[in-house]
C-alpha cells in the first residue's frame, strides 16, 4: 500500500521518506492479535497520567510501531477535545516520526528502539511547547506514598529535550513560559509548581568543562538534587552510538564531542543529573 494512502496519519506524526513506505507496508492489512493487545494497552493508560512507559520484555519493535500507528489518531482526538490545538498536539505526536528517523541512523534500519518512550506520547500528558517537551505527572515522591488523598497529590512537569533544535536562552525561556499557560489553561486542576529534568546534560562535570555553553546555562536553571551513573548516556545523545564500542572511530570535531569522549578516556564515568526548578 502507497504510503499517499495514509498522508493524513503520517503529516501528523512527521514520517516521511522510506520510513513512510514501511509504516504503509505495516498498515496495509487487519492487526493481529498482538497489535491489538498493544492498542489495549494503550487505550487503558490514555488520560491516566502515567509516569512510566511501558515495558514489555521480548517486545516486537514492528507490532509497536503499528500499535502506536493505529493508536495515535485516538490520541490526536483526546487532545482536540480537551481545547488543545492541533498544532501543539501534531508537534508533540511528531516525535514518533522524529524517533524513526533517529532509529535509521543509529540502526542503519527502520525500526523503533525507543518505542517505549513513545507509549507516553500516547497517554496524552506529555507536549511539545517550542523547544522543550513537558510530561505532567504526579510527583514521584507522592505516587510512592500509598494512600494519598487525590487533593492532595502534588503534579510536576517532566521536561525533555529533544535534539531537533538548539538551547539558546532565549528559546528555553519561551518554551518555559508557554508551558506555565499551557498547563494552567488545559489542566487547572493540575498545576504544578516544579518542574524537573534527568538527563546527562545536567551532569556537573559538563557544565565545568563548557561553562559558556548553552547547555550550561540549561543546567544552571535547575536546583542539582542528585546523580546516577549513565555511562552510555551521554555517547548516545551525542553520536546516536548504543555502547561504548569503538569510541576511537566517533567524531572529535566539535567542543562537545570531545567533551565526551575525553571523559571516557580519562576513566570518567557520565552521569545523570537530576533537577529541579520552580515554574
Amino acid at each position: 500500500m502507497a504510503a499517499s494512502t495514509h498522508t493524513e496519519l503520517f503529516e501528523l506524526l512527521d514520517i516521511t521518506g522510506a520510513d513512510a513506505e514501511e509504516c504503509a507496508r505495516l498498515l496495509a492489512t487487519p492487526p493481529d492479535e498482538s497489535v491489538l493487545r498493544s492498542m489495549a494497552a494503550l487505550e487503558q493508560r490514555l488520560g491516566t497520567f502515567p509516569l512510566d512507559s511501558i515495558r514489555e520484555d521480548n517486545a516486537s519493535e514492528t507490532v509497536w510501531i503499528e500499535a502506536l500507528l493505529r493508536f495515535a489518531p485516538a490520541v490526536h482526538t483526546h487532545h482536540l477535545h480537551l481545547g488543545i490545538s492541533p498544532e501543539v498536539s501534531a508537534a508533540s505526536l511528531a516525535d514518533m516520526g522524529l524517533q524513526l528517523r533517529i532509529n535509521r541512523r543509529v540502526h542503519g534500519r527502520f525500526g523503533l528502539d525507543t518505542w517505549g518512550w513513545l507509549t507516553l506520547h500516547m497517554a496524552g500528558n506529555l507536549f511539545r511547547l517550542g523547544r522543550l517537551q513537558f510530561h505532567l505527572v504526579r510527583s514521584p515522591e507522592e505516587t510512592s506514598q500509598a494512600g494519598t488523598p487525590a487533593e492532595d497529590q502534588r503534579w510536576v512537569l517532566g521536561v525533555h529535550i529533544p535534539e531537533d533544535g538548539g538551547l539558546s536562552p532565549a528559546l528555553v525561556d519561551a518554551s518555559l513560559a508557554e508551558a506555565r499557560l499551557f498547563f494552567a489553561r488545559y489542566f487547572p486542576d493540575k498545576q504544578a509548581a516544579v518542574a524537573t529534568c534527568d538527563s546527562w546534560m545536567l551532569d556537573p562535570y559538563l557544565a565545568d568543562r563548557l561553562p559558556e555553553s548553552n547547555i550550561a546555562s540549561f543546567a544552571r536553571r535547575f536546583t542539582l538534587d542528585r546523580c546516577t551513573d549513565a555511562p552510555t548516556d551521554a555517547v548516545y545523545f551525542t553520536f546516536r552510538q548504543r555502547g561504548l564500542q569503538d569510541l576511537d572511530r566517533l567524531p572529535r570535531d566539535t567542543s562537545l564531542q570531545r567533551v565526551v569522549l575525553e571523559r571516557i578516556d580519562d576513566g570518567g564515568t557520565w552521569q545523570l543529573g537530576h533537577g529541579h526548578l520552580a515554574l
